[in-house]
Order: C-alpha cells, then sequence, then structure tokens
C-alpha cells in the first residue's frame, strides 16, 4: 500500500461541515492512529533527514501537534504561529486572508534569528491565506523558508501555487480532489 493510500484510510471525511458542499478532512483519525501518525512525521521528515534545520513553524492548532513532531524527528526547534493575542510575550504579526474576510497571526519577536532555516507544517493547505501569511511572516523575520509542507492538499483550491508563488517549495503528502 502506498503512503497516500496508507494515509487516505486514516483520514475521516465529514460531508456539508462546516457548511453545506464542503467536505471537511479530520486528521485527528490520523493522529489517533499511531501507525499512522508516525509514518506520515516520517514521510514529512523524510526529505530533511541529516541536513541542518534550525527550526520548525507549526500553525494553529493542527500544524503544533504535526510540527512538534517533526521538530523533535530533525533535533531542531519549535515555532508556534498563532492567532492574534494567545501569546504572552512581544510578537509580530500580519494580517492574512481568509474566504470570507481578514484575520491576523503572529509569533514572538524572538522565535526566529535572522538567517535560520526553517520549514513551515500544517495539517492541510486549501486556499493558501493562512500558509501565504505564516510564509510572509517568517520571511518578514528574516527566515529562510526551506519548505512549506502539509499532509493533505486540496489542489482545486490553488492554495499551494500561492505559496510556489512566493518561492517556496510545497510538499503535501495527500491529495483530495474537490472540497
Amino acid at each position: 500500500m502506498t503512503i497516500e493510500q496508507d494515509l487516505r484510510h486514516s483520514i475521516r471525511a465529514i460531508p456539508d461541515y462546516p457548511k453545506p458542499g464542503i467536505i471537511f478532512r479530520d486528521i485527528t483519525t490520523l493522529l489517533g492512529d499511531a501507525r499512522a501518525f508516525r509514518r506520515a512525521v516520517d514521510e514529512l521528515v523524510q526529505p530533511w533527514a541529516g541536513t541542518k534545520m534550525d527550526k520548525v513553524a507549526g500553525m494553529e492548532a493542527r500544524g503544533f501537534i504535526l510540527g512538534g513532531a517533526v521538530a523533535h524527528q530533525l533535533s531542531a526547534g519549535f515555532v508556534p504561529i498563532r492567532k492574534k493575542g494567545k501569546l504572552p510575550h512581544s510578537t509580530v504579526s500580519i494580517a492574512y486572508s481568509l474566504e470570507y474576510g481578514v484575520d491576523e497571526m503572529e509569533m514572538h519577536t524572538d522565535a526566529i534569528q535572522k538567517g535560520e532555516r526553517v520549514i513551515l507544517i500544517d495539517d492541510l493547505i486549501a486556499t493558501g491565506g493562512t500558509a501565504e501569511g505564516a510564509v510572509k511572516l517568517l520571511q518578514q523575520m528574516g527566515a529562510e523558508v526551506v519548505a512549506a509542507c502539509f499532509v493533505i492538499d486540496l489542489p482545486e483550491l490553488g492554495g499551494a501555487a500561492k505559496i510556489e508563488a512566493l518561492g517556496v517549495p510545497v510538499r503535501t503528502l495527500i491529495k483530495f480532489e474537490g472540497h
């Protein structure tokens, strides 16, 4: 069984959530399956195994789970990127586009040092607004964003292309057609 087939079977599809016509791809079932979770993390780490990576940045909230595991495997630090107002120390923020409006995300001002090599991690890329904001925030802080990695890509929504347009390679493990 290929990695994509294996992981696809461990992800729950929830129709009409959060609104009619949307199929929500729930990775909590993948996270709860020790073998699938390990396989996903190993696949996310694989291209950088044995190379120097300074930090892994994870987007709230499932990116924290995956990113923490990837950072551990790479012996790298972990940087949480959170919604505005959630971090306790001085922060830098960026506004990003949502399907219906704008939101802000932030990270601590001392989380990244200029020139550090960083991988961005999240569970899924759809329209790419959140990931695009995170990449720009990391770059604004002087990071070299080596790649943006996601378990799931919804290619019809074009998010991966937005990230690649910023000069950042995108790695995904599974593609689901539709949204």
